[in-house]
């Protein structure tokens, strides 16, 4: 059993150090370990420094790419070199690297495809009471468009089978943690959380340059969640919002003329017709959002398909 621990990297070259010197070469269960940094695009020496603190394997990025695809293109390359798991942690240091054999655990024992790392929200000092509100905001929507009970959705210290990642992709260029979550649990895949300890904060976040910002990106994220993985219930919500007045007025209009002069009340009928052809729109973008969802499987299965046949075509060929 193989275990490649990877870390996206953004000019890391200060942190990094200390980020890999916490790592294990031994967990229990595995018998290679190997680090991997994903360089998303950095102008400093990250690689050097990488790789004069042990890391074995990197990938390099063109350009400042993000987070959620750095992660992405880790997972495909851990896969390409054989990993059995994959564990994702952060190059600041923020959690701490004891947790590991905790979050593998469960997979190596046949009982989880993904284990995500819970940490004390609640207890961090280093984090703004906004951004903890958010946090657990965030994983009450991950929880119900999921169907988990994920107690830390934003947490990034997370450990992940090799079946599981074949089939993850992410559509969201800010951030992976949610969005993987919701895919893992509406696509059957076993997925837990377990308790971890974080460190002191070594630097300022790269996410959160601002509450404001972080703020508006959160929920942002969320309804962009909400509206690819449950684009028929958003839709059909918005129909509802606006077809029940529509029919509210119409009927007011109809028992108005009964009993007086139509004509002072022509506002009403317009203003119903107005609701009427908006709910309607909703509603065929409703079962058009219902299709599209099922090309989106479709196309994340064939996609899983041929990276599955691509990585045994490597299996086969590689030395024993």
């Amino acid at each position: 059993m193989k275990l490649i621990i990877q870390i996206p990297c953004l000019n890391e070259e200060e942190t990094l150090p200390i980020t890999l010197a916490d790592l294990p070469r031994e967990v229990p269960g595995f018998d290679t370990v190997e680090w991997l940094i994903i360089d998303d695009g950095s102008t400093d020496n990250t690689v050097a420094v990488g790789k004069a603190h042990g890391v074995d394997h990197v990938v390099s990025m063109r350009h400042n790419s993000g987070l959620a695809r750095a992660f992405m293109a880790g997972l495909e390359a851990c896969l390409r070199l054989g990993a059995d798991v994959i564990v994702n942690t952060d190059a600041d240091n923020q959690y701490r690297a004891s947790g590991i054999p905790t979050l593998t655990r469960p997979i190596v024992a046949g009982e989880s495809d993904i284990v995500i790392g819970a940490r004390p929200i609640t207890d961090i000092p280093h984090f703004h009471p906004v951004k903890k509100m958010l946090q657990k905001l965030g994983s009450t929507v991950v929880r119900t468009a999921s169907r988990t009970q994920i107690p830390d959705a934003p947490s990034g210290f997370r450990a992940i089978h090799r079946d599981a990642a074949m089939r993850l992709m992410v559509h969201n260029p800010y951030t992976y943690t949610l969005e993987t979550i919701i895919q893992a649990g509406r696509s059957g895949m076993k997925i837990t959380s377990a308790p971890i300890e974080v460190n002191g904060d070594l630097r300022e976040s790269r996410l959160v340059k601002s509450i404001s910002s972080y703020v508006r990106r959160s929920m942002g994220t969320i309804f962009r969640i909400y509206l690819i993985y449950r684009p028929f219930q958003v839709f059909m919500f918005l129909s509802a919002l606006l077809v029940i007045p529509a029919f509210a007025l119409g009927i007011r209009y109809l028992i108005l003329i009964t009993q007086e002069n139509a004509g002072d009340h022509i506002q009403s009928l317009i203003l119903s017709a107005i609701l009427f052809s908006g709910g309607f729109t909703s509603f065929a973008l409703a079962i058009i959002s219902r299709l599209l969802a099922v090309n989106r499987t479709l196309m994340e299965e064939l996609r899983t398909r041929i990276l599955r046949m691509e990585i045994e075509k490597i299996d086969q060929t590689s030395p024993d």
